[in-house]
């Protein structure tokens, strides 16, 4: 069966072949999996299932029907909707709830962070870029390479960067999101979609610590010679600088 390359995600040589999508294997892939397997168990129908590997020893995930943003710039209008924030948040609560009981094997290897009791497992990377979208609903989120145990409050931090969003304003002009003065309303529908109980004021650092650990993964990659990701990192940089100016009032629900 023929070979379809996959737009967009953050690894290149995804590939679908009918109704499924494979993948280049990692370190961290089958650790991963035991989390798509715990979801998998618990009834949770909004990431892929793991189908095992190919003969290339590829791993080999069910395909999720549905738009995908891929590479279109401007957006298409549903990761702005009030819709999606209050979806995606939902989602993000319902899979920190089940990961919560989550145990991973002796094993396991994460591509970034160290599991211990308490902490649920984050899929890190739940932006726009790796939702699937249908009918009005999201269908999931693909690319779990980044999934890794984490507080509950960072991984909702990288919610709130991509989608409210407080990604740099150049960024979130270029991705066709111009309704900077409700910002503050969008990240409140999005807490209170997922439930966030805790001081919102404080969930301001929580963002900025967010945008600048990623940069520092990102600008460690860069000395490893992928010199391509850089301008990543400054624009997370700056996404910090930008959300330390906003004033005390934009986090009070």
């Amino acid at each position: 069966m023929d070979e379809e390359l996959l737009p967009g995600g953050r690894h290149v040589g995804g590939v679908r072949v009918g109704d499924t999508v494979h993948r280049p294997a990692n370190p961290w892939t089958r650790t991963v999996h035991a989390v798509l397997r715990h979801l998998e168990a618990a009834g949770f129908d909004g990431a892929p299932r793991v189908l095992g590997f190919d003969d290339q020893g590829r791993e080999v995930l069910t395909f999720l029907r549905g738009d995908t943003i891929g590479e279109r710039h401007p957006w298409p209008p549903w990761p702005h909707s009030d819709t999606a924030l209050r979806q995606v948040a939902a989602w993000m609560r319902r899979l920190h709830d089940i990961t919560a009981a989550f145990v991973p094997p002796g094993d396991a290897t994460w591509f970034a962070g160290t599991w211990r009791p308490g902490l649920v497992i984050g899929h890190h990377d739940a932006s726009p870029y790796n939702a699937v979208w249908r009918d009005d609903d999201l269908v999931g989120f693909v690319d779990w390479d980044t999934a890794a145990p984490s507080t509950r409050e960072f991984d909702l931090a990288h919610l709130a960067l991509t989608w409210v969003p407080l990604h740099a304003r150049h960024v979130a002009e270029f991705q066709g999101f111009t309704a900077f003065e409700d910002r503050s309303r969008r990240l409140h529908l999005l807490l209170d979609a997922y439930g966030h109980d805790g001081d919102r004021g404080a969930f301001a650092d929580v963002i900025v610590d967010r945008a600048l650990r990623q940069a520092a993964i990102i600008r460690r990659m860069v000395a490893d010679g992928r010199t391509s990701l850089q301008p990543f990192a400054e624009q997370l940089e700056q996404a910090a600088d930008e959300i330390r100016a906003l004033p005390t009032s934009f986090w009070r629900a």
